[in-house]
C-alpha cells in the first residue's frame, strides 16, 4: 500500500455464530467483535465464511446491529476507535438487495459488500450494470466481491476498471485465485486514494500486499487475528522476511480446518477451532451441518496444540 487509504488492513471475513436451534447467537458475536476489536481487526459479516446465502433478513440486520453495538463500546486499543463493520450482501432480488444494504448500513455498517446475484449466468455487461444499479441506488459506500468459487463468474478486470471510477464503489475483495488477475486489479487501485484492493486468498495475503494490495480478507484471522495483523504490519513496514515467515505459519493453521473438506465442511470445521477459544459454538445453518463427533475432537486437538 503506497499510499493512506481509509479502507485497509485486516478484514476476517467472520463466522456466523449461531444456537442450536439456528438462530443468531448474539453473545457470541459480541466475544467475536471484541476479539477482533483487541488483535485490530475489522470483521465481514456474512460472507462465504459467514454463510451469508444462509442468514434470514431479520438475522442479518441483528448481526448487524449486535456488531456495530460491540465495535462501539470495544474499540481497538491500538487506536482507540471503533473497528469498521464490512455487511455482506448477496442475493437474486436486486430491490430486495437494496433495501437490506440501505437497512444494514442505517444499523451502523461503514461498507456494503456484495457479491453477483449466482441463479442466472450473467454477461459481462450484466455484472457491470448491476453494480452500477447497487452503488447508484445505496445509501452507503459499496464494495465489489469476486469469489469464482462460489458464484460460478468472475468479474471481468475491464469491468472492475469502470467500476472503479463510480463515486460509491470503494473497492474489491477478490478471492479468485489468479496471479495475473490479482496483480491487473492491484494496478487498478495502487496510485488511488479513492479505491482499494482486498485479497481474498488468504495463502497469498503476503504476495498480495507485496505487490501493493491495500488488505486482505483470511478466514483464518477468525481463530488467530493476532498472526494476520502481525503480517499485515510486517509486509506494510518493510519487513517481508517476517510477513513470509508469518503467511507459511498461518498457512499450516488453515490446513487444520480445510484440508480435504468441502467449503461448507471447513466452515463448522474452523467454528469447532474457535470453540477451543471460548468464541462460539460449530453449529450451523441450513443446508450446512456439524462434523462427527470424533471429526470435531480431532480438529480441537489440533487447535489446542497451535502456538500463536
Amino acid at each position: 500500500m503506497s499510499i493512506n487509504k481509509k479502507y485497509h488492513g485486516v478484514v476476517v471475513p467472520m463466522v456466523t455464530p449461531v444456537t442450536a436451534e439456528g438462530e443468531l447467537d448474539v453473545a457470541a458475536v459480541e466475544r467475536i467483535i471484541c476479539f477482533f476489536a483487541d488483535n485490530h481487526v475489522s470483521p465481514l459479516l456474512m460472507g462465504t465464511t459467514g454463510e451469508g446465502n444462509s442468514v434470514s433478513q431479520a438475522d442479518g440486520l441483528l448481526f448487524v446491529q449486535t456488531a456495530v453495538k460491540a465495535a462501539h463500546s470495544h474499540p481497538s486499543p491500538k487506536t482507540g476507535t471503533s473497528i469498521t463493520i464490512y455487511a455482506g450482501l448477496t442475493g437474486n432480488c436486486v430491490s430486495e438487495q437494496i433495501k437490506q444494504a440501505d437497512a444494514y448500513t442505517a444499523a451502523g455498517a461503514d461498507v456494503i459488500v456484495a457479491t453477483l446475484p449466482t441463479y442466472y449466468a450473467l454477461t459481462p455487461a450484466q455484472m457491470e450494470q448491476y453494480y452500477q444499479t447497487l452503488a447508484d441506488c445505496i445509501k452507503g459506500p459499496l464494495m465489489l466481491y469476486n469469489i469464482l468459487a462460489t458464484t460460478h463468474m468472475s468479474i471481468p478486470v475491464d469491468v472492475i476498471e469502470r467500476l472503479s471510477h463510480h463515486p460509491n464503489i470503494v473497492g474489491l475483495k477478490d478471492s479468485e485465485r489468479d496471479m495475473d488477475r490479482m496483480a491487473a486489479c492491484i494496478a487498478i487501485s495502487k496510485n488511488r486514494e479513492d479505491f482499494a484492493y482486498f485479497c481474498g486468498w488468504a495463502a497469498q495475503s503476503e504476495h498480495s500486499l507485496a505487490l501493493g494490495g491495500d488488505g486482505i480478507v483470511p478466514s483464518t484471522g477468525n481463530f488467530v487475528p493476532e498472526m494476520f495483523n502481525e503480517l499485515y504490519e510486517a509486509a506494510v513496514n518493510g519487513n517481508p522476511e517476517r510477513a513470509i515467515q508469518l503467511q507459511e505459519e498461518t498457512n499450516e493453521i488453515a490446513k487444520i480446518y480445510q484440508a480435504g473438506r468441502t467449503l461448507g465442511q471447513s466452515l463448522t470445521a474452523l467454528k469447532v477451532m474457535m470453540q477451543t477459544k471460548g468464541l462460539c459454538d460449530p453449529y450451523m445453518l441450513a443446508p450446512l451441518t456439524r462434523l462427527s463427533a470424533e471429526e470435531e475432537s480431532e480438529i480441537a486437538q489440533k487447535a489446542k496444540a497451535i502456538k500463536s
